[in-house]
């Protein structure tokens, strides 16, 4: 192995070394995602970016994309050596691979991302149409909010409502006519 490493010119040595510790750095990181335990190791290298850059996939510099530029563009040139023996046309190809997988982590994390569901209910969407029951009497033609419990998305959720007809008692089944506010809804009886 030592004859092996001492045949080589130097910047074959720092090729490989760059390669070898970008490898086991990407492992590392690779298990800690796994582990999600990787948030410290894909920092962001530019100052004043916040975690919300980071996880949308849109932030260049980062310790991630250093990581995986260095295993593009290292392992290419130590594969073309034999066959690019033109050492500034290996290094601009190298270059090039290095760059393309940093476009391509880049996509594939964008679009893994795109792909995330924030588990929030959008009260304007989803609730128009829901069927529910007073939980709190709401006053007749709109005097005054009581409150009712509605299932949206499988999940039963409280919000205040109001009626434009009669007044409504507790146990009432009642159906969404409109979303007034983000916490109010406009009920009718059903």
């Amino acid at each position: 192995m030592i004859s092996w490493w001492t045949g080589m010119t130097l910047g074959m040595q720092i090729l490989w070394g760059i390669s070898l510790l970008a490898t086991v750095i990407f492992i590392i990181q690779t298990v800690m995602a796994f582990l999600g335990t990787d948030a410290d190791l894909s920092g962001d290298l530019s100052a004043g970016a916040d975690a919300d850059v980071l996880s949308d996939g849109g932030n260049l510099y980062t310790f991630r994309n250093v990581v995986n530029f260095l295993l593009g563009f290292g392992w290419s040139a130590i594969i073309l050596e034999d066959s690019m023996p033109d050492v500034p046309l290996r290094l601009f190809v190298s270059i090039l691979i290095g760059v393309l997988l940093v476009v391509a982590v880049m996509s594939l994390f964008k679009w893994l991302s795109s792909m995330q569901q924030s588990g929030n209910i959008q009260l304007t969407k989803d609730a128009r149409g829901c069927r529910g029951t007073v939980y709190l009497p709401i006053p007749a033609k709109g005097e005054g909010k009581g409150k009712v419990q509605i299932s949206i998305g499988g999940a039963v959720r409280e919000y205040d409502a109001v009626t434009e007809g009669e007044s409504l008692p507790t146990g009432a089944l009642i159906k969404v006519d409109e979303v007034v506010d983000e916490g109010t809804v406009r009920v009718s009886s059903r």
